[in-house]
């Protein structure tokens, strides 16, 4: 049986920030990320772990590790 392709993990902090109700520029000013370099990441660029670490806090996000059995 062929695994479920999951969203990747940027893709799932694109979809928070816009479900979160918040504009662009307000997320970005308030987790001290260069608005430009948020525009890019939006729009499907890389962004540095530094800034990943400072969205997810801002987001209050974690990671969850499922436990499923691996063939």
């Amino acid at each position: 049986m062929a695994r479920k392709k999951r969203k990747s993990f940027t893709d799932q902090i694109r979809e928070a920030l816009a479900g979160c109700g918040i504009s662009r520029y307000r997320i970005a000013r308030e987790a001290d990320i260069s608005e430009p370099q948020m525009c890019r990441f939006l729009a499907g660029e890389g962004l540095s772990m530094q800034n990943l670490d400072k969205l997810a806090d801002y987001l209050g996000l974690e990671i969850v590790v499922r436990t499923e059995e691996r063939k």
